[in-house]
């Protein structure tokens, strides 16, 4: 059977596009085009005017309608990312779905489950959108288990030799042992820190 390309859909839905949230999107584009696969925001209003970095990111499609309508009568190759689904994903998703979709926020999640889109975990902590889709990608194209994912719990960013700043989400480690954050993310939040880490997220 010919491998299906597999598809990465982050909903974004807010006329606003925060400077972190282009930093993961840049990453997933980057890393979904390294793995022949695509990547697609949907839902993206008119007005959003994407920085320059994404609108040059390889691998990236921009679509102003929604899921629903762009999926709508191939609901079943959707598997929609959810951490309140019953079942975690696992490699065998691979062979049963093509689309993986993150729904951005946790309304807009709420919203589409309610949509009838199928449902997996990727466990109990929470993930920032770029980890999540990394996740994803390890799980459905590398066939790796959720569970032997090497991972790190709320990583301490060291903003100067006084202060650091603990990251309250899950990261996948990197060969190193170390957190993979989106380039330049840890510029930006050094930058942020001056503001209360409280503003960022």
């Amino acid at each position: 059977s010919r491998k299906v390309e597999k598809t990465y859909i982050v909903e974004h839905l807010d006329p606003e596009l925060e400077e972190w949230s282009s930093l993961e999107y840049a990453a997933i584009a980057r890393e979904s085009y390294a793995a022949g696969a695509k990547f697609c925001l949907s839902s993206v209003p008119k007005e959003l005017r994407l920085p320059r970095a994404l609108q040059e990111a390889k691998g990236l499609h921009v679509e102003h309608e929604s899921v629903e309508a762009l999926y709508a009568d191939m609901k079943q190759t959707v598997c929609l990312l959810d951490p309140a689904a019953t079942k975690e994903l696992s490699p065998g998703d691979g062979d049963s779905f093509n689309v993986f979709l993150f729904g951005g926020i946790l309304d807009r999640t709420a919203e589409l489950r309610k949509k009838g889109f199928e449902g997996r975990r990727l466990g109990p902590v929470q993930m920032t959108t770029d980890t999540a889709v990394r996740v994803t990608r390890i799980v459905v194209q590398d066939r790796i288990p959720l569970e032997e994912i090497p991972y790190v719990d709320h990583p301490e960013i060291k903003i100067d030799e006084h202060e650091s700043t603990e990251m309250p989400f899950r990261y996948v480690k990197d060969k190193n042992s170390q957190p993979i954050f989106p380039e330049g993310m840890i510029d930006l939040i050094k930058k942020d820190s001056e503001r209360g880490i409280g503003d960022l997220l």
